[in-house]
This record gives structure tokens, C-alpha cells and sequence, in this order.
């Protein structure tokens, strides 16, 4: 992999990981549309893995005090914390459908999804469809302080559906959010601070393939800075969505899939088969 495309790779990852927009989407549409497909899958992976390791970091660095709060809450006995005792239980509740469908169908999921790119693109516009009519309905009145349990699993079963490329991990536990009344910034922040266990444990993972099979030489020096430029986009990404919603719509994100989807579905009408 050429440097160059290692480092665009990660601003693509740490804009659309966070952003709710499919960040796995684009990175396999940005390998077909300028075909920058790695010959070797397994090498192709492990670089993904990288990248969410950067945009876990990106999450680590920003929400530290929330979670050394949250962390502390479950540790503690005391009164005060009631509120982020339960806020972090629901994580780790939430967290259980994603987890649970990751370790039984990871590999057909990685093996049968990213190469289809008609499905890809159908989900940018149907899941963009969804999240117009999730924060056109939505009663947007709840705090994240209100998040109970059954909220964080329902959440949570959103994010399960976030492993087939298209829907949107951030996307899509937002739109389970506002359909359960939060706000927009509440539904993102809780999104967030739901992707920290579970892009962990997904990296911890993966990485499984890594202490198997070792890094390949030529994808050292890539998947470094393919990480580090995650890193840093993927933290002024996250500064950036939940200043934005706090006043704003997600109707051009919606705008935007809608866009991608349709301009990808006619790329490939167009392309004629050699």
C-alpha cells in the first residue's frame, strides 16, 4: 500500500467512523472507486483493524474523564453516582448484541459483504432514509442521564446490524436513540461512549490474526500512519458532530448518503464487464 493512500485512508476512517455515514462503507467504496484494493484480504483487514484502533484512541482521548467517571461509578457504592452507575451498566449492556452476533459471524459477514457494492449503496440510502424519519418523529426531550437498560439494549441491537457495511455504527445506534426520544446530542454521545467495549474488544480480536500471522513488512509503516491520522481526524470528528446537533439536523448526512448511494449504483450500471 502506497503511503499516501494509507493516510487518506485514515482521515476517510476517522471522518466517517464517527460521522453517520458508514465509515466501513467508504472504506471499500474508496478502494473500488479508485482501485486501491490490496491483492493480499488478509493484509487488506489487518489495515482496517488499525484504523479502528486510531478512531478507539480518538474516542479514549476525548471522552477520558467520562469514562474514568463512568469506570469509577461501577467500582463505587456511593449515592451520588447512581446516576452514572446505571449510565454505565447500560453500556455494557448495549454492548452484548454486537459482541454476540461479531464472535458467531465474523467471518461470512468479512467474507460476503465487502464485495458486494450494490448492497453497500442500497444501505447508504435506505439506513439515510431512516435517519430523516428518525429525526423528523423523533421527540428528541431525553438526556443521556435517562438512558436505562432497556434503552442501551434496544441500542444495542442496532449496533449489531452496524457490522454489515452500509448501516453506520454511529448511524444507526443514533437513529435507535431518537426513536427512543433522546436528544441528538444525547443519542451521539451515547453512541460514542458505546463504541469504546466494543471497538476494543473488536480490536483485541481481530488482532488474534496479527499475533498469528505477524504484521507483513511492506504494511508496518502504512497501518501506523493510517492509525495516528484516525486518531487525530477521528477526535475533531467527534468535537465537531456533537457541537453540531446540538442545534442542528442530520438531514445533510442524510443529504450526503442518499448521494453516495446513488452515484455508486450508477458506477456501477455504467461499468461494462471486461
Amino acid at each position: 500500500m502506497e503511503l499516501i493512500h494509507a493516510i487518506w485512508l485514515g482521515i476517510l476512517q476517522g471522518v466517517t467512523e464517527f460521522l453517520p455515514i458508514s465509515s466501513s462503507a467508504h472504506l471499500i467504496l474508496m478502494r473500488y472507486w479508485f482501485g486501491w484494493e490490496i491483492a493480499d484480504r488478509q493484509a487488506e483487514l489487518m489495515f482496517d483493524v488499525a484504523l479502528h484502533v486510531g478512531t478507539l484512541m480518538a474516542i479514549l482521548l476525548y471522552f477520558w474523564r467520562d469514562l474514568l467517571r463512568l469506570a469509577s461509578a461501577l467500582v463505587s457504592h456511593r449515592h451520588e453516582q447512581v446516576v452514572e452507575r446505571r449510565l454505565a451498566y447500560s453500556i455494557l449492556i448495549g454492548c452484548l448484541p454486537a459482541a454476540l452476533v461479531g464472535a458467531l459471524f465474523e467471518k461470512p459477514i468479512e467474507e460476503f459483504f465487502r464485495t458486494q457494492y450494490e448492497l453497500i449503496s442500497i444501505l447508504l440510502i435506505g439506513v439515510g432514509l431512516l435517519m430523516a424519519l428518525a429525526d423528523w418523529r423523533g421527540r428528541k426531550t431525553r438526556t443521556i442521564e435517562s438512558v436505562g437498560l432497556l434503552d442501551a439494549l434496544l441500542i444495542g441491537v442496532a449496533q449489531a446490524f452496524a457490522l454489515i457495511p452500509g448501516f453506520s455504527r454511529s448511524g444507526i445506534t443514533i437513529i435507535a436513540g431518537l426513536a427512543l426520544g433522546l436528544q441528538r446530542e444525547a443519542a451521539a454521545r451515547f453512541s460514542f461512549l458505546l463504541a469504546t467495549p466494543i471497538t476494543f474488544g473488536a480490536a483485541v480480536w481481530s488482532f488474534r490474526h496479527v499475533l498469528k500471522e505477524g504484521i507483513p513488512h511492506a504494511m508496518a509503516v502504512p497501518m501506523l500512519a493510517g492509525a495516528l491520522t484516525a486518531m487525530v481526524v477521528g477526535w475533531l470528528s467527534i468535537a465537531f458532530l456533537l457541537n453540531y446537533l446540538r442545534t442542528r439536523t442530520l438531514m445533510p448526512f442524510v443529504v450526503y448518503r442518499v448521494g453516495v448511494g446513488i452515484a455508486t449504483l450508477i458506477r456501477l450500471v455504467m461499468v461494462v464487464p471486461k
